[in-house]
């Protein structure tokens, strides 16, 4: 027996014990349908390397993005492909991939690594082959000296996080700072964007120490901390970041100082698995790992599309710990390419101008598309205002002490550039 799209619907809204077991969004499914050539969304990610664990869930996200797009009519009706491109945590290569996936692929827009070094190679590339760019990696000149109107940032950067925790530090880990970290772009960034907000607040900044990105022994370096460092601020990710807090304890350097830094450290990583090296220092975190922080209902359905328990982010089925600071903002920037090309009326390559106007100054509100919370992608630096939380790891585990707003942070890092006035 065949029934009518019409008298379907009549039994859904009458209640029948059909319409009672079919929710909203199946619904929707069964009659949208996807027409016309595909938008290519490329992926330039980190899917092997130094920073594969990161990699992982950003590849994760996007698929799990682009298949809920796909299910539920596509971006303005029409597919949506996903093609990815392994960056081998290498900034040749990954530039190099960046190129594939536009000029092989075809790929209207690109989400980025998370390793500063590769977008920095790409920023340029993205403005030269006229593609949106939506990298995940921190140094600020991304969106800043080195950025163009090709770029956004969804995610935080290092200046965003030196206005959100800087101050808090000082007042209550200590006046005389320490900094060592990773020798590229992230680490510096990090370095000078701290330094400029301590100078301002009367902190006394020591020599910076920067540690080689294969270094494994970091005794040679810690040994040149100065004695008097009330807090030692911390920058490296993966097996780096494992090393240096267990090395840093080996030492006693937990003893005589404060040791603070950003999620990144700890990023897809349990502090269980250090054995308590990294046990009561302070981190700023970008989305809370710990799911009673967050317990939205936006966020609890993206966290079960990702599958992991509420509190350490493991993932079902493996050992692998969410990077759960970083991963949502590959997830939103797919949505913001979505919201951004139905505003515009885009169609294909020649109408991003219309797109980049239309992202310019775009608010979204808190949902499923955007579970981090409310924020802006400002108009001018092409950078997303968003929240923060200050965190402590505590029994191995990373607790929130308190929410750090949007509306709060904003005012401490205004724009430093003015994207709008170049053209495309």
């Amino acid at each position: 027996m065949t029934t009518s799209r019409r008298s379907f619907m009549k039994m859904v809204l009458a209640g029948t014990a059909l319409g009672q077991g079919l929710n909203l969004t199946l619904t929707k499914n069964l009659f949208a349908k996807t027409t016309g050539e595909p938008i290519i969304i490329g992926h330039q990610c980190d899917l092997t390397g130094g920073i594969s664990s990161w990699g992982y869930w950003h590849d994760k996200a996007a698929k799990a993005a682009v298949d809920y797009l796909n299910d539920n009519n596509g971006i303005a009706g029409r597919p949506v492909k996903y093609v990815v491109e392994d960056t081998e945590t290498n900034a040749p290569t990954g530039a190099r991939k960046f190129r594939s996936l536009v000029q092989r692929s075809k790929a209207d827009f690109v989400i980025g690594s998370v390793h500063s070094g590769i977008n920095l190679a790409t920023v340029p590339i993205a403005k030269e082959l006229k593609t949106i760019y939506i990298p995940q990696g921190m140094a600020a000149v991304m969106t800043g000296a080195k950025g163009n109107r090709y770029v956004f940032r969804v995610n935080s950067d290092t200046y965003s996080q030196a206005a959100a925790g800087a101050a808090w530090a000082m007042n209550n880990l200590g006046k005389n700072w320490g900094f060592i970290f990773a020798d590229y772009g992230w680490g510096w960034s990090h370095f000078n964007e701290h330094k400029a907000v301590l100078d301002k607040l009367g902190a006394s900044v020591g020599k910076p120490i920067a540690v080689p990105l294969d270094a494994k022994d970091f005794l040679p370096y810690l040994t040149k901390v100065a004695k008097g460092t009330d807090e030692l601020y911390s920058i490296f990710f993966g097996s780096q970041s494992v090393a240096y807090y267990t090395q840093s304890k080996s030492l006693g350097l937990d003893k005589r100082m404060k040791r603070y830094s950003v999620i990144c450290t700890h990023e897809a990583i349990s502090p269980k698995d250090m054995g308590g090296a990294s046990e009561g220092i302070y981190m700023l975190e970008y989305h809370p790992r710990m799911l009673k922080y967050k317990d939205t209902p936006h966020n609890r359905k993206v966290r079960d599309l990702m599958r992991v328990d509420p509190v350490d982010g493991k993932e079902d089925g493996s050992k692998k710990i969410i990077a759960g600071s970083h991963y949502w903002a590959v997830w939103e920037g797919i949505f913001f390419i979505q919201k951004a090309i139905e505003k515009s009326g885009w169609k294909s390559k020649k109408d991003t101008p219309d797109f980049i106007q239309a992202l310019e100054g775009l608010a979204v509100k808190e949902s499923f598309e955007h579970p981090q919370g409310d924020k802006v992608m400002r108009a001018k630096d092409h950078k997303a205002v968003i929240n923060f939380y200050m965190s402590q790891v505590k029994n191995g585990e990373i607790h929130v002490q308190h929410n750090i707003p949007a509306a709060d942070v904003e005012s401490r890092f205004p724009p430093r550039y003015d994207f709008t006035k170049e053209s495309f």
